[in-house]
């Protein structure tokens, strides 16, 4: 299901604020870990450092 984006700013010293709304949709709670890596030009993917470690010691690819 596709939802609606957030417009979110890059600030000067890197950081960016995530929208509350879109981290309860993604199961991401306060205090939760994650990891964040680049897939290509324009695009950062996040992902629950547990799920994303589970995946490379499977073998699979992030």
């Amino acid at each position: 299901m596709l939802k609606e984006p957030a417009e979110i700013v890059v600030r000067e010293d890197g950081s960016v604020q995530l929208p509350m709304g879109l981290l309860v949709e993604a199961g991401l709670g306060v205090g939760a870990r994650i990891l964040a890596y680049s897939d290509g030009d324009g695009r950062i993917v996040l992902r629950r450092e547990a799920d994303a470690m589970d995946d490379l010691l499977a073998g699979r690819p992030l």
